[in-house]
C-alpha cells in the first residue's frame, strides 16, 4: 500500500488535470447555451423541444441514476453481493416501456396545449382552473427535490474528501458551485447536453474498471474462487429473500413519477424517435447496471473486510478500487463519472424545482393574466436556481441521512405520487381531478409515514405500498367522482393517432 500512495501523489496532477479538463468542458457547454437558453422559459426548461433523439435517451437514463448508481449500488453489491443485481432490474424494465408507450402520448399532449413542465401537464389534462392541482404538485416536488439534490450534494462532497483529500464539507459546497454555474448559464440545452458527455464518462468507467480490477485479480475464476470462500453465496443472483426481491425490482416503479426523466420525454424535436431512444437508453441502462454490480463483487475480492474501506463506508468502495487499479490520468475520469452521476441528477432537479416555483406559482397562478416577458421569466428562473441550490446546500451539510437511502426516500415520494397518478392520467379516460389529487396526497402520506415506521420500512420499501395505495386512490376517487366532457375530449385528443 505504501508504494501505492507514492504513485498516487507522483500523479495527483495527472489526476487533477483530467479532473479540470472535465469541469472545463461543462462551463464551456453552459456558455455556448446561454444564449439559446435566455430566449425564453420553455428554451430554459425543456430546450424549446427541439432536443435531439440520442441526447433524450442519455440524459434520461444518467440523470436517474445519479450518485445512487455509483456509490450506492456498487456498495450495496460489496455487502450484499451479486442480489444486488435486482436493484437494477425493475428501473431498467420499467423505463423501456416508459420510452416505448408513456413518453409518446405525454409529448404529444404537452405539445398540444403548450405544457413546459409536468405540473403544465396535469393542470392542462384535468382543466385545472383554480389552480389546486398545479400547487399540490409542485408542493410535492419541493418536499422531494431539495432532499433529493441535497443527497447529490453529500456525494459529491465524499467523493472530493476520498479523491483528493479535502474536507467532505468544502467538497459539498464545491459541487453546489460547479453544479450552480452551468445550470444558470446554460439550463436545459446544457444540462441535456452535459448529460450526454457524462453518459459516456460513466460508461467507461464502469465497464473498464472491473475488467481491469478483474484481470489484476488473476482472472473471473481467481475473483469467484475467493469470494466463495468468504461467503457462500456471494455470487448467487437469487440469494435474497422475498420482501428484498420486491423491494430491489419496486424501484423501477419510481420512473414514471420523477419529473427530471419525464421532462426528457417533453423536449424531444419527434415523438416518433422515441423508439431509437428506447433501444439506446435501455443498452446504456444495462450496461451501467452491470458495471455498478461487477464493482462492488471485484471490490470485496480486493477489500473482504469493510474496516478496510476509508471511514468503513461502502459508498466509498468505487474510488478507492479506482486509485489502486488505474493510472492517474484514468482514475481522474473515474472521479469524472461520480461527478457526472452527481450533476446529471442535480442540474434536473434544480431545472423542474425552479420550474415548478416560476412557470407554475409565479407565471400560472400569480401572474397568471398578465402577458409576461419571456426574457423576464428567464432571470427569475434563473435567481430561483440560486436560491434552491443554498437551500439545498444548507440541508445537504446538515444531513446524516446516506446518500443511497436519502436518494431511495426521496425517488419513492416522487414515484409514488406523481408515477400512478401520471400513469392513469396517460391510460384511462374516466380519471378525475378529485381522484388525481386523493392519489397524490396518498402516495406522498404513505411514504412519509412507511419511511418513519421502522417496523414497516424494515419490511418493504415504502415505493411499494406508497405507489399501490396511490393508484388505488385515484381509481377509486375517480369511480365516484363525475369526469367533465371537456377532460375526456383531452384525453380523446392524447389517444389520437
Amino acid at each position: 500500500m505504501e508504494e501505492f500512495n507514492t504513485v498516487t501523489i507522483e500523479g495527483s496532477g495527472y489526476v487533477l488535470a483530467a479532473f479540470i479538463g472535465y469541469l472545463v468542458i461543462l462551463i464551456g457547454i453552459g456558455i455556448y447555451s446561454a444564449r439559446f437558453s435566455s430566449e425564453g422559459i420553455s428554451e430554459f426548461f425543456i430546450g424549446g423541444r427541439k432536443m435531439n433523439r440520442l441526447v433524450v435517451a442519455l440524459s434520461a437514463v444518467v440523470s436517474g441514476r445519479s450518485a445512487w448508481l455509483l456509490l450506492g449500488v456498487t456498495g450495496m453489491a460489496y455487502a450484499q453481493g451479486a442480489s444486488a443485481l435486482w436493484a437494477a432490474v425493475g428501473y431498467i424494465v420499467v423505463e423501456w416501456f416508459l420510452f416505448m408507450y408513456y413518453a409518446k402520448r405525454l409529448r404529444k399532449f404537452s405539445e398540444r396545449y403548450d405544457c413546459i413542465t409536468v405540473p403544465d401537464f396535469f393542470a392542462e389534462r384535468f382543466d385545472d382552473k383554480n389552480g389546486s392541482l398545479r400547487a399540490i404538485l409542485v408542493i410535492i416536488f419541493l418536499i422531494f427535490m431539495v432532499g433529493y439534490v441535497s443527497s447529490q450534494f453529500v456525494a459529491g462532497g465524499k467523493a472530493f474528501a476520498s479523491s483528493f483529500g479535502i474536507t467532505q464539507t468544502n467538497g459539498v459546497i464545491l459541487s453546489a458551485i460547479i453544479i450552480l454555474l452551468y445550470t444558470v448559464l446554460g439550463g436545459f440545452m446544457a444540462v441535456s447536453l452535459t448529460d450526454t458527455i457524462q453518459a459516456f464518462f460513466m460508461i467507461i468507467a464502469l465497464v473498464f474498471l472491473p475488467i481491469i480490477a478483474i484481470w489484476n485479480l488473476g482472472g473471473w475464476n481467481m475473483m469467484a474462487e475467493q469470494l466463495t470462500l468468504h461467503e457462500i453465496g456471494f455470487l448467487d443472483p437469487f440469494a435474497l429473500g422475498f420482501g428484498a426481491f420486491i423491494g430491489f425490482v419496486g424501484i423501477g416503479l419510481g420512473s414514471p413519477g420523477n419529473p427530471h426523466i419525464l421532462s426528457r420525454y417533453m423536449s424531444i424535436d419527434d415523438a416518433k424517435q422515441l423508439k431509437y431512444a428506447a433501444y439506446v437508453g435501455t443498452f446504456w441502462n444495462v450496461m451501467m447496471a452491470a458495471g455498478a454490480v461487477m464493482i462492488g463483487l471485484v471490490g470485496r475480492a480486493y477489500f473482504p473486510e469493510v474496516s478496510m474501506l476509508p471511514g468503513g463506508d461502502t459508498e466509498n468502495l468505487y474510488p478507492l478500487l479506482a486509485q489502486t487499479q488505474l493510472h492517474p490520468i484514468l482514475f481522474g475520469i473515474v472521479i469524472a463519472s461520480i461527478f457526472a452521476a452527481i450533476m446529471s441528477t442535480a442540474d434536473s432537479q434544480l431545472l423542474v424545482a425552479a420550474s415548478s416555483v416560476v412557470r407554475d406559482i409565479y407565471d400560472k397562478l400569480i401572474k397568471k393574466d398578465e402577458d409576461l416577458s419571456q426574457k423576464k421569466l428567464v432571470l427569475y428562473s434563473r435567481i430561483v436556481v440560486v436560491i434552491l441550490v443554498i437551500i439545498s446546500l444548507i440541508f445537504g451539510l446538515v444531513a446524516e441521512n446516506i446518500v443511497f437511502w436519502l436518494v431511495l426516500f426521496a425517488w419513492a415520494g416522487l414515484g409514488a405520487s406523481i408515477g400512478p397518478t401520471s400513469i392513469m392520467a396517460l391510460y384511462w379516460k374516466k380519471t378525475t381531478k378529485a381522484g388525481v389529487i386523493a392519489g397524490l396526497l396518498t402516495g406522498t402520506l404513505v411514504t412519509i409515514i412507511w419511511y418513519f415506521v421502522p417496523v414497516l420500512k424494515d419490511n418493504m420499501y415504502e415505493l411499494i405500498p406508497g405507489f399501490s395505495l396511490g393508484l388505488f386512490a385515484t381509481w377509486i376517487v375517480s369511480k365516484f367522482t363525475q369526469t367533465p366532457e371537456k377532460i375526456e375530449e383531452h384525453f380523446e385528443e392524447m389517444v389520437r393517432e
